[in-house]
């Protein structure tokens, strides 16, 4: 069942969705070669904390941290471990915060050093997926729409939308309904309507649209081994439009990059 937010649930799911973007940010200042995901997860815990909030991934599904680090061919639910992170690494930061009864969720894709020109091309393209997905999400419309638009850019780079992962509606549990795919076909769907909060997530590969899970059951990586890139915001449909609760400004300014615009295709 899908739980429609009042006006006043919204703000109190931006202070969430903003502790964590701001989490974030102190990450994107702190990432660099010869710094290690346990490194990482530990300051994380600790700035989650001092600004009155409760870390939303540990504990949940016995997940031991505070941060999903997802390196490289990892596509997602990587565990932060004591490997330093070297030069030309990619590793996405999936990074959840509870205040207030409700949770923020939200994902960036950070380059380690010098990235590679086509490792490069795919974090962008699928920065700018996240935001055509957006784009889409006006009242009346439908899920299908979402998923059309991410697929839509990302399969036209020659890219794999990955199908075994969904994004999902988020309050006050951090997985609620509905899903949100990121493949679809337009006008097909449950309709988007007022109140309505999603996290929007594309997870994009360079090679194979599949994945395989590791050992541990929990770590997800490319059927190819090839890079895989993610990113994340919290959106809520207010007055009809996408109001977008998280932002990447604060990754953004640490890195030394413009501004946010959703009117325009991302800058990394």
């Amino acid at each position: 069942m899908i739980h429609y937010k009042s006006r006043e649930e919204i703000e109190l799911m931006r202070e969430s969705a903003q502790i964590v973007s701001k989490t974030l940010g102190m990450v994107a200042r702190e990432i660099k070669p010869g710094v290690t995901p346990l490194h990482l997860d530990k300051l994380a815990e600790e700035f989650i904390r001092d600004h009155g909030a409760e870390p939303g991934f540990l504990g949940m599904y016995d997940f031991p941290n505070t941060l999903c680090m997802s390196r490289n061919n990892v596509v997602v639910h990587g565990y932060p471990d004591d490997k330093p992170l070297e030069d030309g690494d990619i590793i996405s930061v999936d990074c959840g915060a509870l205040k207030n009864g409700f949770y923020g969720d939200h994902a960036y894709t950070f380059q380690v050093g010098e990235v590679a020109p086509e490792v490069k091309k795919l974090l962008q393209v699928t920065l700018e997926s996240l935001y055509l997905g957006i784009a889409q999400m006006h009242a009346g419309k439908r899920l299908g729409d979402i998923g059309h638009a991410v697929q839509a850019h990302a399969e036209s780079n020659g890219y794999g939308v990955v199908r075994d992962l969904v994004g999902h509606g988020i309050g006050r549990t951090m997985h609620e309904d509905p899903q949100v795919p990121n493949y679809g076909k337009q006008g097909r769907g449950k309709k988007l309507q007022e109140g309505l909060v999603l996290a929007i997530e594309p997870m994009i590969n360079m090679g194979t649209h599949r994945v395989a899970y590791l050992p541990d059951n929990w770590t997800i990586v490319t059927g190819d081994r090839k890079h895989s890139a993610h990113f994340e915001h919290d959106v809520a449909i207010v007055d009809g439009k996408p109001d977008v609760l998280s932002t990447f400004n604060y990754v953004f300014e640490a890195l030394g990059l413009p501004e946010e615009d959703f009117s325009v295709p991302a800058k990394i």
